[in-house]
């Protein structure tokens, strides 16, 4: 009873709503376009968000606080000869894969020759600044000798040509790690690539070659030539590729993944521009009808206007607090659309049921009575989920920001569809009371006085009016419109004949079966290539890497943080069982080797250890490089004594899979905690992968719960509580429908796909809440009668605005990023399935499932009928007054 009490009384506050709009509809009209003219003058304060790592990494996750320790412990002006990856952090650099288009050796003379050169033109590079010419030399990590530090494969290479050139057959290159002629180990599986092996490992032929230069940024004038630089030097590499077309270079920068990601803006452009078209031409057809009166194509471009100043206003506001713009706010749209489509369409709806000869203010009244509490329900919906988004629980910020922006779009595009669309459905109801065409708002004439007109004109100014229709004509007025016109006199019988429901059962079981193949298949995408534009520099060299440099894991750094007994020989023996199975690629295993030798040959104590190790050890020419490698401390009696010390590790493992790279970083992890020495991994990949997974379903299941707690806290609100069970099912059914086909459509569960599955929740409560409360609402007749009743009521909003999303979703699958595919392919799910739901599934089960429909069995009373007696009365404007006096 109380919920029915609700029910009326929010009815009756949304009637007066619509009244009061109704009363003042120029004020409504203008009051949203006057604000947001205002707030989109913020553009000017327009921002991008440079750092790709802010945005896509995990707010807080131990891989930063590793990594935070590491850069405390082993600073990168220490990290002299450690050019294996990219360290602590990526920094500034550029980077160029060599290969050639006939798979040839380029360990060979030529490709050889044509390597350096390539390296001593990228070295000759020059940023002119005013009064100086900036090279790879002023910029470089420099050396103990002040010389600039080169991967070491350059080295190779040289040696390689001079053993050549003086015809020594003795030098040869093993894979992965190969030594030089001053001794000294170098780690080269990063560096070689396609690699074919004789015996021993060594290296026979390398399809392809990897050049890698550091830079330094320590400034901001540093920084700022070290980006130009990484410009130039691309440019570079395109030129020599040009010069010698047998090879191809894929050159890569820490700039080239921002750049790419924000690229999709820019290539996105002009088909967002065809989608906009697109929608306003299907919206605008929707709309119309032959009756030129009655037709409404105005609204449905105003409707598309209601949404483009939400959106321009809450873009006005991001602008103000400081927000940056970033390619996942494509998705923002999409989510406007679906959303302020529906409900402006859901108005005009309820527009053709009201009667045509009440005024227009009873009219605009009744309309938000009957669409304004769905509305509003469904825009709360929105809300809490994206809202719960928006929140610092969630820990990705691309995620965060993309909800903050939708939560503020979602807002004002309610408001600007209460004020704006509202006076505008007004304005065009006067037109329509006044029998004035929909387009060009002139007076329509009646059919005797186009009878000497030309055809094409009377067709144009096709109209019935209410005075010459009888009375089962006047009530349907709108059935010439072509949507309403197949819904009722077709598609709502064929889908509740007999014979069709067992073939929508058995297609609804092949959905679930699918949906559950491809949900067992679910996996996490945390691969950044994800999220670019095609044909990027990006793509190019992840995909030539992945194809030549698959063969070990990225290099690991093993950093020991505490001071423990190195010349003890069970803790040696505990470090390299630690290690056991990883490619060691430093001198810290030689090192143990060699104190493991010391200590069993002369049992030599901790001081004469400590002693020696500062004294001779340290200096032997084979270690000395070893120094970058540990951190000492001096004691108070002159005493050396380790602090920290660092190895680098390399897994023999794909670094394609990346499931097989978060396993080891996990395995990793547990053994830091259980062993007897304090040690930590690292490696710059894993701020993208650490609690990755966790960080990304955090918004969907913490918007999931949201939305269970928001159905059953509005359970109290509607008139039945039954509307939300029925609600929630559906919403689980779609969901899971989608995450299962995503999955078979190759699309992983990354940022934009769980965003996109946040919108889904509410799409799906957009579209089948009405249907579902017309239903169940409905008293005594049958359910097949009530399931077409929701149908013919509801379905032409529904299909009215599956038709425009669709459409304005199509120039989406053709924009060439992966971010664009992913949104397409999700939203496009998202809309069909919940399509397939409202028009298939839900109007079949609903006729012979709960809530049960008794049929009405008392005949009518002769005695008990109304006699009505209708008074017409017309002024000087034709305009009709009706008066009912009815006696029971």
């Amino acid at each position: 009873m109380l919920r029915q009490v609700l029910h009326r009384g929010l009815r009756t506050c949304f009637s007066r709503l619509g009244h009061f709009i109704a009363s003042h509809p120029v004020f409504f009209a203008s009051a949203p376009v006057l604000i947001s003219i205002l707030l989109g003058a913020s553009f000017s304060r327009y921002q991008v968000e440079e750092s790709v790592e802010h945005l896509l990494a995990p707010q807080h996750s131990l891989a930063k606080i590793e990594r935070n320790l590491v850069n405390s412990l082993f600073p990168v002006n220490r990290s002299k000869h450690r050019l294996y990856s990219d360290l602590q952090t990526p920094g500034r650099y550029g980077r160029v894969i060599v290969t050639s288009f006939q798979k040839a050796n380029m360990l060979d003379q030529h490709h050889t020759d044509l390597i350096l050169k390539l390296h001593a033109a990228v070295t000759r590079i020059q940023i002119p600044r005013p009064g100086f010419n900036y090279t790879f030399a002023h910029i470089c990590i420099l050396n103990n000798d002040k010389t600039c530090i080169v991967d070491d494969i350059v080295h190779v290479l040289e040696e390689l040509k001079n053993a050549r050139a003086t015809n020594r057959t003795n030098f040869a290159i093993t894979y992965p790690i190969t030594h030089l002629k001053d001794g000294r180990a170098v780690y080269n599986g990063h560096q070689l690539g396609g690699v074919t092996v004789h015996s021993k490992d060594r290296v026979k032929s390398a399809e392809a070659v990897q050049l890698t230069y550091y830079l330094q940024s320590i400034n901001s004038l540093n920084d700022m030539v070290a980006e130009r630089w990484e410009s130039s030097f691309c440019d570079t590499v395109r030129l020599f590729q040009k010069s010698n077309s047998k090879v191809k270079m894929y050159p890569y920068t820490s700039s080239s993944l921002r750049e790419d990601f924000q690229k999709t803006s820019r290539v996105s452009e002009r088909y967002l521009v065809t989608s906009l078209i697109l929608v306003v031409t299907m919206a605008i057809l929707c709309c119309s009808m032959q009756d030129c009166v009655r037709s409404k194509p105005w609204l449905g471009l105003l409707g598309l206007v209601t949404i483009t100043l939400a959106t321009l206003t809450a873009a006005g506001i991001i602008n103000l607090t400081g927000g940056k713009y970033n390619s996942t706010f494509l998705g923002v749209p999409f989510v406007m659309l679906g959303h302020g489509l529906y409900g402006t369409f859901e108005m005009l709806s309820s527009w053709r049921k009201t009667r045509e000869d009440q005024h227009v203010k009873e009219r605009t009244a009744a309309v938000y009575a009957d669409s304004m509490l769905s509305f509003s329900l469904t825009t709360a919906m929105y809300l809490v989920t994206f809202g719960i988004g928006a929140s610092p629980f969630t820990n990705i910020e691309a995620a965060r920001i993309f909800c903050c922006n939708s939560c503020i779009a979602i807002f004002f595009n309610y408001l600007y569809v209460l004020s704006f669309y509202g006076s505008s459905l007004v304005f065009t109801g006067y037109i329509e009371n006044n029998y004035q065409h929909s387009i060009f708002c002139r007076k329509v004439p009646k059919p005797e006085a186009l009878q000497e007109k030309p055809a094409w004109y009377r067709f144009l100014l096709t109209a019935r009016f209410s005075e010459d229709a009888s009375d089962g004509e006047e009530a349907n007025t709108y059935e010439s419109h072509l949507l309403v016109c197949f819904l009722k006199r077709y598609y709502c019988d064929w889908i509740t004949n007999t014979y069709v429901k067992p073939f929508v059962v058995l297609f609804y079981l092949i959905y679930i079966s699918f949906a559950l193949m491809g949900y067992l298949q679910v996996s996490e995408g945390s691969d950044l290539s994800n999220i670019v534009a095609t044909a990027t520099q990006t793509i190019e060299y992840t995909t030539a890497q992945q194809k030549y440099f698959s063969n070990y894991s990225p290099v690991i750094g093993f950093y020991i943080y505490e001071s423990i007994e190195y010349w003890n020989t069970s803790v040696q023996e505990d470090v390299l069982e630690y290690t056991k199975g990883f490619v060691r690629i430093s001198w810290f295993e030689s090192y143990l080797n060699y104190l493991r030798k010391l200590n069993v040959s002369t049992g030599l104590p901790k001081k004469n250890f400590t002693d020696m190790l500062r004294n001779s050890f340290l200096k032997a020419p084979q270690f000395s490089h070893f120094q970058e490698d540990i951190i000492f401390s001096k004691k108070y009696n002159d005493e050396v004594d380790v602090v920290a010390s660092r190895m680098f590790l390399v897994a023999k493992t794909m670094e394609t899979n990346r499931e097989e790279l978060y396993d080891l970083l996990e395995t990793l992890r547990r053994l830091s905690v259980t062993s007897k020495v304090k040690f930590i991994v690292f490696n710059p990949s894993f701020v993208y992968m650490d609690r990755y997974a966790s960080s990304l379903g955090a918004p969907l299941h913490n918007s999931c719960i949201s939305a269970l707690f928001l159905l059953f806290f509005s359970a109290f609100l509607v008139a039945d509580s039954l509307i939300n069970v029925w609600l929630t099912l559906t919403v689980v059914s779609v969901e899971f429908g989608v995450i299962g086909f995503m999955t078979l459509w190759k699309v992983e569960l990354d940022c934009i796909s769980v965003l996109c599955l946040i919108y889904g929740i509410n799409y799906t409560i957009d579209n089948c809440a009405p249907l579902l409360s017309t239903f169940v609402l409905g008293k005594d007749f049958t359910r097949t009668k009530w399931v077409k009743n929701a149908l013919e009521v509801h379905g032409v909003a529904i299909l009215q605005s599956y038709l425009c999303y669709i459409v304005g979703l199509i120039p989406l699958a053709a924009v060439p990023s992966n971010l664009t595919c992913t949104l397409f392919r999700c939203l496009f799910l998202i809309a069909f399935v919940t399509f397939f739901h409202c028009f298939a599934i839900l109007p079949v089960i609903l006729t012979f499932l709960p809530p049960s429909k008794k049929k009405r069995k008392e005949k009518k009373n002769p005695e008990n009928r109304e006699e009505i007696e209708c008074v017409e009365m017309v002024d000087i404007d034709s305009t009709r007054v009706v008066d009912q006096i009815t006696t029971v």
